[in-house]
């Protein structure tokens, strides 16, 4: 290329050159070979560039095809299948400010679990008073009751004979008490139970509120220590300032039917609890409590409020306990429907308690065993106790207690703890005993 451009431009000084000046002389071959060889450099590093661009686009698709070839590979019909893709690490998720626990979730530290023991009542196994009512006349007062004023007589509702509360006034008290051959002492010990049902109305206008006095006044005017009386409504239990409403209870529909009422004393600490939920608590109420009083206050309305099944007794020593010295032990906690086996909901507090004690001790293994009052037939007796041993076994086990621990048997009436001539005796012979095998 260099040389054709030589040869050009040599070519032109066989022509004369006409010069305006005739002083100025130019060097025409020297101009003429600077310009050749700069324009020979110019084209030759052009071809260079071609040449380099070249190579790096022939490297560039040599690789290109080398990496198609290792990631795709064409099947025998012409269809590529694709490798398959390696999953994506998953990565903790860490909250930020602006998330929400609904939008990311912990993965590091589990959230703690509120645990709440609501009903956790065990009533006293020495009955102290005992009356489910059965046996009184329609129409008359309760023969094993007094009364300080107003007017309470026995009705009967469906099946169940009834205290009927016609016209009283809690605030002068106007009450009913039981009729104790002891009743001028303090008969209430350090620990004791008291539980009774009362009704309420499918209208909040037609229910009245219960009131059970924890004194005596007209027969312990010398131990006197008047106190605020427990308040019973339709949703709520209280005590003074202290109490609770039932959750979820609407505080305008109330709900018609029975409900189970139980305190609990322990020395100086009161517990009260509406059915199957504890609603007071108080550690300390600063009182002696010596007797016991039912009242309704302001009874109006045609619908008048009553009460069945009442109640007391003595605290006792933890079962545990008992179980370690005399190898059982035995509670009237468990409650059944009248000639039925069907566990009533306030027995939950007590076979709640063995079921913790036996997770708390695996080693132990029990016999359930039943025992009924001398009240009907024997063999209609033997028959109850054995369906009602094994209805609390079946419990037992829906709480998670191993079948293989358990056993059940009835006894009937044929094993008697005390004679069966008083109510608060034949309650003392309908009980549940747990033995060890």
């Amino acid at each position: 290329m260099k040389g054709l451009l030589v040869m050009l431009f040599t070519g032109l000084l066989a022509f004369p050159v006409l010069v305006t000046n005739a002083q100025v002389k130019v060097d025409v071959e020297k101009k003429v070979n600077r310009e050749a060889n700069q324009r020979a450099n110019k084209t030759t590093d052009k071809v260079i560039d071609k040449g380099f661009d070249k190579l790096e686009e022939g490297v560039g698709n040599l690789f290109k095809k080398k990496k198609k070839t290792t990631e795709e590979k064409p099947s025998a019909t012409g269809e590529q299948k694709a490798e398959p893709k390696a999953e994506p690490k998953s990565e903790p998720v860490v909250q930020t400010k602006e998330e929400t626990p609904a939008q990311s979730v912990s993965v590091t530290t589990p959230q703690p679990q509120l645990t709440w023991a609501k009903y956790d009542f065990v009533p006293g196994t020495e009955i102290i008073f005992e009356d489910d009512f059965r046996g009184e006349k329609n129409g008359e007062f309760p023969s094993r009751w007094d009364i300080t004023k107003g007017t309470v007589e026995m009705a009967q509702f469906g099946e169940d004979m009834v205290v009927y509360f016609r016209n009283t006034n809690a605030n002068s008290p106007e009450a009913i008490l039981p009729l104790l051959t002891n009743r001028k002492e303090d008969y209430l010990p350090d620990e004791f139970t008291i539980e009774f049902d009362c009704y309420f109305y499918d209208k909040q206008t037609e229910n009245n509120t219960y009131y059970l006095f924890l004194y005596d006044v007209k027969n312990q005017m010398k131990i006197l220590s008047p106190s605020k009386p427990i308040r019973v409504s339709f949703n709520k239990l209280t005590y003074d300032l202290g109490g609770d409403t039932y959750p979820g209870q609407n505080h305008l529909k109330p709900i018609a039917g029975w409900r189970h009422v139980a305190i609990s004393f322990n020395k100086r600490a009161l517990k009260g609890y509406l059915d199957d939920t504890r609603l007071i608590n108080i550690p300390n109420i600063e009182f002696n409590p010596t007797g016991v009083m039912f009242s309704v206050h302001n009874t109006i309305g045609i619908n008048k409020p009553f009460i069945k099944n009442v109640r007391i007794a003595k605290g006792a020593v933890p079962l545990y306990d008992k179980f370690l010295v005399n190898g059982k032990f035995v509670t009237t906690g468990i409650k059944f429907d009248v000639n039925k086996a069907t566990i009533k909901p306030e027995s939950m507090g007590t076979i709640n308690y063995v079921v913790k004690m036996m997770a708390d001790h695996p080693e132990l293994k029990f016999s359930v065993e039943g025992h009924t009052d001398s009240d009907g037939e024997d063999a209609a007796n033997q028959k109850l106790s054995e369906a009602r041993s094994k209805s609390v076994l079946e419990a037992m086990v829906k709480l998670g207690i191993s079948s293989d621990r358990l056993t059940s048997k009835g006894h009937g009436e044929s094993k008697p703890m005390t004679g069966n001539d008083t109510p608060e005796g034949k309650a003392q012979n309908r009980r549940v005993e747990f033995v060890k095998f």
